[in-house]
């Protein structure tokens, strides 16, 4: 895309995240359909789905590349690109949900537990903590972009990073804390939203300082 405008490449990003995200609104809706779990937390969260399983452990792996892979499209040096794909998953993440609810009318609520993704291992969360994370991601992704495009570009320091992982690490080790109980067809126990917040703010105060470090 070397003759786009930034406005162009953020409209190309931004609808390519929108077609994916009822994509994916869509495949989900007719998997839960197929093995009634229109609501997945049910008795039995996690139904054995036979030869289903692996094919949607790939589908979810391919949506995952086709996200990254339009925001190496789109940016123009390595910050850009990184900017432009978390743009993407944050768009992607949030209008799926919001797709799923015009379709089908599911989640209830902001605080109904989903499983959220299943590499390596299901996560399981409620609906509102994956929509925290792509707002940071949005806005995080956002801000680099402009950046990197109007100056000065945001930087990074190792130190930096290093807290910004370790933030994610935690927010997804809380996603993880039940996985054993769903894959044994147990419905999880309470979210631990102190972890949870711990891990976005590390996360979202190492990139912030970052913002401020010229």
């Amino acid at each position: 895309m070397p003759n786009l405008t930034n406005r162009a490449r953020w409209w190309i990003v931004v609808v390519f995240a929108l077609a994916m995200a009822w994509v994916e609104s869509a495949v989900v809706y007719y998997l839960r359909t197929v093995i009634d779990r229109i609501d997945p937390y049910q008795s039995n969260p996690f139904p054995v789905i036979g030869g289903l399983g692996p094919v949607e452990l790939a589908r979810e792996l391919a949506t995952m590349i086709m996200l990254f892979t339009v925001g190496m499209l789109a940016g123009q040096t390595w910050r850009s690109r990184l900017g432009y794909s978390a743009l993407a998953f944050g768009v992607w993440d949030i209008f799926y949900y919001v797709f799923l609810k015009c379709a089908i009318g599911w989640p209830p609520s902001l605080l109904t537990d989903d499983i959220l993704f299943l590499l390596p291992l299901p996560w399981v969360g409620p609906v509102l903590a994956p929509l925290i994370v792509s707002i940071c991601l949005i806005a995080a992704g956002a801000t680099i972009v402009r950046r990197d495009a109007a100056g000065p570009p945001v930087v990074i320091a190792p130190l930096r990073w290093l807290f910004i992982v370790a933030g994610g690490a935690l927010v997804l080790a809380t996603f993880l804390l039940d996985t054993g109980a769903t894959i044994h067809h147990q419905l999880p126990g309470r979210f631990n939203w102190f972890l949870f917040t711990t891990g976005i703010l590390v996360g979202l105060s190492a990139f912030v300082s970052a913002l401020e470090h010229k």
